[in-house]
């Protein structure tokens, strides 16, 4: 079997056992690392992520499909865990989203996320709009008919709470998305009690995204099957970047930043530099 084959399997179970699973979202090789050091046992990349860390930009739809599962590849090749990866509205119509299947599958993804969102500057103040649920219907329906692997999971996403505030609306897309073959379904912009209300309704293990002032326990509690924290890498490294360095300007004096010089030991023992020093010495027992 192939790792990615048994990544899918075993991402696939761990959604059928029933409980929660926190993922934290990634925003390269070393955030998924860390992730996967910590014992979670999913990673998540996200366009959030993928657009201010690899391209320095906001997330308003700018990414490409090439771009986003080029991330999700880096982010697959670095660790052993299973990676869900957004696939944001699918990028093509139902004729031919199997090339955004083919794509995240090759990239080693287990799973896509796939929205009908389809207002333009997401993110922004802009006027948003949403892809009729017919249409979205059809593209879950093919994604679904197009994967190679019948363990790689397509997750079906509504933005109706979000765009519209219309919950009643969401219920009703994630419904018909669910009807196409949709392995889970994925409201934002919703409360604790909605996602129990959805998946009461829907029928579907929920994919959310954390929610601001909920603890893990809380959403088990609301029955939520995957939990994505898709902020959480990029968010806390910009903060502790931007602290270290504006203590460095304002002190002169690198010895001083907190985390700089004292890590170097355990950073390069983390990254595999004896690993490769084994290697080279041709000694066996080093992994490659």
């Amino acid at each position: 079997m192939k790792p990615e084959s048994s990544r899918r399997a075993r991402l696939r179970a761990l959604i059928a056992a029933g409980r929660t699973l926190a993922v934290p979202g990634a925003t390269d090789a070393i955030s998924a690392k860390l992730i996967e050091a910590h014992g979670f046992e999913a990673v998540y990349i996200g366009s959030y992520a993928t657009a201010a860390s690899r391209f320095g930009l906001p997330d308003t739809g700018l990414l490409s499909l090439d771009e986003l599962a080029a991330q999700a590849k880096t982010i697959a090749d670095a660790v052993s865990i299973p990676v869900i990866a957004d696939a944001e509205g699918g990028f093509h119509d139902a004729a031919n989203i199997w090339r955004s299947v083919r794509a995240f599958e090759q990239a080693g993804a287990c799973a896509i996320h796939i929205e009908d969102h389809a207002g333009p500057g997401k993110h922004t103040d802009l006027p948003q709009s949403l892809r009729p649920a017919e249409e979205m219907a059809a593209r879950i329906r093919a994604a679904v008919a197009a994967r190679s692997d019948p363990d790689f999971l397509i997750v079906a996403r509504s933005d109706a709470c979000w765009v519209n505030g219309d919950f009643e609306d969401t219920v009703r897309r994630l419904s018909a998305y669910a009807a196409a073959g949709a392995d889970l379904v994925f409201p934002t912009l919703v409360s604790a009690e909605q996602v129990a209300e959805v998946r009461r309704r829907v029928g579907k293990p929920v994919m959310i995204v954390d929610i601001p002032g909920a603890s893990v326990a809380d959403e088990e509690r609301c029955g939520a099957a995957v939990v994505l924290y898709y902020g959480l890498s990029a968010l806390v490294a910009y903060s502790a970047l931007d602290r270290a360095l504006a203590e460095f300007r304002a002190g002169r004096d690198a010895n001083r930043v907190s985390g700089y010089r004292e890590r170097v030991k355990a950073f390069e023992a983390f990254m595999g530099y004896g690993e490769t020093a084994r290697r080279a010495r041709g000694d066996g027992s080093a992994s490659s």
